[in-house]
């Protein structure tokens, strides 16, 4: 029983563990119950602060990672977050789809995104307890979460461009069949009475699509970032951050996210790449530095390739003879 604790505490004693749990309870506390006690649409200004001040934390965190448990670890939480935060990003044209699916005012969108947000860090908390605990039991998983990723990375770059459709989402439907709901947003509340009887608004449905659709991608960023660590207790913190920031990045990047074209090129590549690093794992471990450096790389050529991409089109849009 001991040594199960110790393995699922990884690196960082149980003090660290409480200490790291009620840092985001009191930032999470701060952020609803004093910054956006009321709601209001977030400006790109405020989405920008608020995204810098996550980053931050997130890097405050990271020194301190490096300092306390060692070059290693702070090298791996580092290689996670930007593997996490990355594929997060995937997650803004699915909440996108969402709110406008339900027709959310973007005043209430940052309610629905906290609360999604705190379901997720539960639901990718018990999932990363899962995952250490069969690594730990059976080592050859690390190869069924490589194969995977694989297979998961070929088929984004294969059917990037299709966008779901948040009202046919499973979890949705079972949702409706048992809570009746109705199209009435009244405020930012999550039921209503009508004709004497308690019912769901588009706020609460928005929420469980997202909630969903959430673990549909935690399914495929909790392996990624074992390729990188087996540590629990970097898997989680590395997580956390890069969720925490999620809200503040969709209200920074809602309105233009759809200018990356070659987005899920990019984040296909990095799924893949880690995938096979799982793979080879047990003939070549890739070094942790050379995996960061890839994934940065990649990243920073999607990003370039997407703003040369978006001038070219502008440029042709301009040009002579362009419109019939």
């Amino acid at each position: 029983m001991t040594s199960s604790i110790s393995l699922l505490l990884g690196s960082a004693p149980l003090t660290l563990w409480l200490g790291f749990i009620a840092l985001v309870l009191v930032l999470l506390a701060l952020d609803l119950g004093v910054f956006h006690r009321r709601p209001h649409e977030v400006s790109n200004k405020e989405a920008a602060v608020w995204t810098a001040i996550w980053i931050s934390l997130a890097g405050a965190f990271n020194a301190f990672v490096f300092w306390d448990l060692g070059h290693q670890a702070g090298i791996e939480f580092l290689t996670g977050y930007v593997i996490e935060k990355s594929l997060s990003v995937d997650n803004l044209f699915v909440m996108l789809l969402v709110f406008t699916s339900f027709g959310v005012p973007k005043i209430y969108q940052h309610r629905i995104l906290f609360w999604g947000i705190l379901g997720a860090l539960v639901t990718r908390g018990v999932m990363i307890i899962l995952g250490a605990e069969l690594l730990n039991r059976f080592h050859a998983v690390i190869y069924v979460f490589g194969g995977f990723l694989v297979f998961t990375g070929v088929r984004m770059l294969f059917a990037r461009g299709e966008k779901p459709d948040p009202r046919k989402n499973l979890a949705l439907r079972i949702f409706t069949r048992f809570v009746p709901t109705t199209d009435r947003i009244d405020g930012k509340h999550f039921f209503v009475v009508e004709a004497g009887k308690r019912v769901a608004t588009p706020l609460l449905v928005a929420l469980v699509v997202v909630e969903a659709m959430d673990v549909v991608f935690a399914v495929d960023s909790i392996p990624a970032i074992f390729a990188v660590t087996t540590d629990p207790f970097i898997v989680f913190t590395s997580n956390v951050f890069a969720i925490l920031g999620l809200r503040s990045l969709y209200f920074l990047l809602a309105n233009v996210v759809e200018r990356f074209v070659h987005l899920e090129i990019g984040l296909s590549i990095i799924l893949t790449y880690v995938g096979v690093k799982m793979l080879v794992s047990g003939w070549y471990p890739i070094p942790t530095p050379i995996s960061l450096a890839v994934i940065l790389g990649i990243l920073a050529i999607t990003i370039i390739t997407s703003i040369v991409a978006n001038r070219r089109a502008h440029a042709k849009d301009e040009s002579p003879g362009s419109c019939a």
